[in-house]
């Protein structure tokens, strides 16, 4: 496995191979890490212990994350790019074709069972194809009923299991689930996996990984870790002041998505769906998820659905 590092200044590099291997430099050869590239600020460095890794924990501890963030002898480190091990599972549900819109069940807590499916109710029959609970909000098996009941089989309603009894809201019967992986561990997604349905993974938290001054990861790792891991759904961001992703950031967590269904979200309603397409570049295998904007319709939120819907209609 290897992987890339922006890192001032580059001979750091070396400190950083032995840290997030073996800790020791007299330590086993065969597992230490190495440096095998050096340009300008740019160092690669190889990683034969993980190769054919699957852990989520280990390639967090000995790559993405790890000693090289805590150290006070290094000026400014970013990961940027990684080679992954093979053997990760990946998204078990691909992308469907084109563009797809899905809602977020506001408010984000506060609503009881029998209110909640009455919102799910009106954001599906506004064309919603996957309506999820906020990732302030976990879910119940009460929940899952109440809402199941109240949307058509086709539309696949999220559950958040995030800290939750993960068993007995499968029982209840969802059509997906929902994790706040980098709240709750990103080997949580793969321990998700086991129960067959298709895994939302929110990014809540990561931007503590992303915005770490002079320590810190790129969008494109952690996108592209969170699809390998088993993601089905990636959230990516949105090209709106409501997150902070830049436009080439965004683009580039598209992309690494593929083939899992790339979430676009974040400010996204009716009035800037198309110009969400149009700065994505691609019309093939994103959803629009709406949130707050879709409540702000002055003909309610079903409406501001069926116009995000029909803003991105061929």
């Amino acid at each position: 496995m290897r992987a890339v590092y922006e890192i001032r200044p580059p001979a750091w590099g070396e400190t950083l191979a032995i840290l997030q291997s073996v800790s020791l430099p007299d330590g086993p050869e065969h597992v230490q890490g190495r440096v095998v590239d050096v340009d300008g600020e740019r160092v690669t460095v190889d990683f034969p212990a993980l190769d054919g890794e699957t852990s989520a924990e280990q390639l967090l501890a000995a790559c993405v994350t790890g000693e090289w963030a805590d150290r006070g002898d290094m000026e400014f480190c970013r990961l940027v790019g990684v080679d992954w091990p093979d053997g990760l599972p990946g998204p078990a549900f691909t992308a469907s074709p084109g563009v797809s819109v899905g809602a977020i069940v506001k408010p984000a807590q506060g609503l009881s069972p029998g209110e909640a499916d009455g919102v799910a109710a009106e954001l599906a029959a506004g064309g919603a194809c996957l309506v999820k609970d906020d990732e302030l909000q976990r879910s119940s098996p009460e929940r899952v009923r109440a809402i199941n009941a109240a949307i058509p089989e086709h539309v696949r309603y999220a559950a958040n299991v995030t800290g939750a009894d993960v068993d007995a809201i499968v029982a209840a019967g969802p059509r997906a689930l929902m994790i706040n992986a980098f709240v709750a561990g990103l080997g949580s997604v793969g321990r998700l996996r086991e129960y067959g349905l298709p895994i939302f993974v929110h990014r809540v938290g990561s931007a503590f990984l992303r915005r770490g001054g002079p320590v810190s990861v790129s969008a494109r790792v952690l996108a592209e870790l969170t699809r390998l891991l088993g993601a089905d759904y990636v959230q990516v961001g949105s090209f709106s002041p409501r997150t902070f992703d830049t436009d080439d950031e965004v683009r580039e967590q598209i992309a690494a998505a593929r083939p899992a269904t790339a979430v676009i979200g974040g400010g996204v309603g009716a009035e800037n769906a198309r110009e969400q397409l149009e700065r994505a570049g691609t019309r093939d295998g994103v959803m629009l998820l709406l949130g707050s904007a879709a409540y702000a319709h002055p003909d309610g939120m079903r409406a501001g659905v069926a116009a995000a819907v029909e803003a991105v209609a061929d």
